[in-house]
């Protein structure tokens, strides 16, 4: 017997009795769109986690400091004699040949004033190269990045501007709840040389006197003097990083610049004296090198974060990356949807025994017909196929439909917790049910198979009739 002839006489014999198989189709629909978006909410659970960390920080990334900080972030500033640790060229260089690095980007941190006219901030200048700038994906509101073009340009953090205070009345944002009148896209005053800035603030403050707001003849840093004046530089933006006041990410509330541009300007200011931030020779000397603040690795793979980053700690290196959080999570997200899907499974049971109860009434019901087979020389196993192909398309059908509703349900639940103010809460990201396209092949096959498992027994039980027994059945 041909295998289209037993699939058209098994969908035939089904439809014969078509109330008994849809309900028993139904069954199957119902098991497999539960198990499908029980899945489907732990796997946007775990969606979530991912799109959150990946707001904060690559998931592939090390960040690197100086070895013995006592701190994360910052070169290790004052006198030190092992150089070993500190973040230099030769530390990129031995970092890069680890095994699954795929490249490892300086970073030089530098802390600033920035002044527009009635209003200043302390602020943090990154200097980064151009690629880890363009690796970084930011999404910018107005300009571009900077340019490796040997000038400053300033690209602000979204919420840099709610950092300024007001000189006048020594208040901010967090004070006013007012964004501050800062034109970040207009030229800034950038001051290097806080120390010389605030000891000379402070001096007039204590003399009643305003604190001057120009100076064009200093800026030489060194030993701070009762008259002398911090250098302000007049400085053009490159672009402002786009984002409300209130959307904190890893890259808000600092101002990137072009490295080898940042550096110039530090030895300009600075020339030959003491750099803050800058780690200093026994006899209080600044180094003729400047030293990285961090340093960004890239693995290949998430899964490589941790030997990398113990590789690198064995190095003399201090890291930190955000692997282990979120493989904690992770192993969260898993446990819940392993749970959700335990549960979506027992509707899929019951689904699988109505299958089972379905086939053996067909057998039943069809006794007689099975012995006319067996005399007329219908091999054992093609009887066999016709009732597994029979469950199976009870399994494939209702898995389709499953398939389609879990879908429908997805995307209400979705819907319901859209925007913070849906009736299930909001969340951010991309929905709390997610259903990949591989999910829903899997659930037609799983669904499939549950029916041919289903009606397995009763099948046997339909090669093991006898003929003549059968034929005399009433």
């Amino acid at each position: 017997m041909r295998f289209t002839d037993m699939l058209s006489m098994s969908v035939n014999s089904l439809f014969k009795r078509k109330m008994r198989t849809i309900m028993t189709i139904m069954g199957v629909v119902i098991g497999t769109a539960s198990i499908v978006v029980m899945v489907s909410l732990g796997l946007g659970l775990r969606r979530t986690t991912l799109e959150n960390a990946s707001q904060w920080g690559s998931l592939t990334q090390i960040e690197v400091f100086a070895g013995g900080s006592d701190q994360y972030g910052g070169a290790a500033e004052g006198p030190v004699t092992d150089t070993e640790t500190l973040l230099s060229e030769g530390a990129i260089d031995k970092i890069k040949l680890l095994e699954h690095v795929q490249s490892v980007e300086p970073i030089l941190d530098a802390r600033v004033v920035l002044k527009q006219g009635i209003y200043e901030t302390s602020a943090t200048l990154r200097g980064t190269t151009i690629k880890h700038l363009e690796d970084m994906n930011l999404p910018l509101e107005s300009g571009s990045l900077p340019k490796a073009d040997g000038t400053i340009k300033l690209l602000y953090g979204n919420v840099v501007q709610i950092q300024f205070t007001n000189t006048r009345t020594n208040k901010g944002y967090w004070e006013t709840n007012e964004v501050p009148d800062v034109k970040l896209m207009e030229p800034m005053f950038v001051i290097y040389d806080t120390d010389t800035y605030y000891a000379g603030k402070n001096q007039n403050s204590n003399q009643g006197i305003e604190a001057p707001s120009v100076s064009s003849d200093s800026g030489d840093g060194g030993t701070v003097e009762q008259k002398k004046q911090a250098k302000k530089y007049l400085t053009d933006p490159a672009g402002v990083i786009a984002g409300g006041v209130e959307s904190y990410f890893s890259y808000s509330w600092d101002v990137y610049v072009e490295l080898e541009a940042l550096k110039n300007q530090l030895r300009t200011v600075f020339k030959k004296n003491h750099i803050p931030g800058q780690p200093t020779m026994k006899n209080g000397k600044p180094f003729p090198e400047l030293y990285y603040s961090e340093l960004i690795v890239n693995v290949d793979d998430m899964e490589n974060v941790e030997s990398v980053s113990e590789a690198i700690k064995g190095i003399g290196y201090v890291t930190r990356s955000d692997s282990d959080w979120i493989q904690s999570e992770l192993d969260q997200a898993n446990s819940i949807q392993t749970m959700l899907g335990g549960i979506g499974a027992v509707s899929l049971l019951v689904a699988a025994i109505g299958i089972a109860n379905t086939m053996m009434m067909s057998i039943y019901e069809r006794t007689k017909e099975i012995g006319v087979y067996k005399v007329l020389g219908c091999a054992m196993s093609n009887i066999r196929s016709m009732f597994l192909i029979e469950a199976a398309f009870i399994g494939f059908v209702g898995g389709i439909f499953g398939t389609g509703l879990s879908y429908l349900v997805s995307f209400i639940i979705n819907k319901a917790s859209e925007g913070g103010d849906g009736v299930l809460g909001g969340v951010s990201g991309s929905g709390i049910s997610y259903i990949p396209i591989w999910l829903s092949l899997s659930s037609i096959v799983f669904a499939t198979g549950v029916g041919v498992i289903s009606g397995l027994l009763p099948a046997i039980r339909a090669m093991k009739l006898s003929p003549l027994a059968a034929i005399r059945n009433e």
